[in-house]
């Protein structure tokens, strides 16, 4: 099965969008490789680090690790992502 990147950005996008994880809300950077085959999830990782630079999502540091949420500015650009490369 070839994936590409922007489609591992998306599922990235939607996993987090279908648990609600936007602005306040947030979860571990590490939960996003949860639940993909263990030969993708250092490129899940990378497309995470992507997404943060490209302003997809947030970071919030913690004590105890690094956690991400979506931006809810960009809310219409990221269902437009999810919608191109997923669906």
């Amino acid at each position: 099965m070839n994936i590409d990147r922007n489609q591992l950005k998306a599922l990235i996008l939607d996993k987090l969008s279908r648990h609600t994880y936007w602005g306040g809300r947030h979860t571990a950077f590490e939960n996003l490789q949860k639940g993909v085959p263990s030969h993708l999830k250092n490129e899940m990782k990378e497309a995470g680090r992507e997404l943060l630079k490209e302003g997809y999502l947030i970071a919030k540091p913690t004590f105890y690790g690094l956690h991400v949420s979506l931006n809810p500015r960009r809310k219409d650009v990221i269902n437009e992502f999810i919608d191109k490369h997923l669906k």
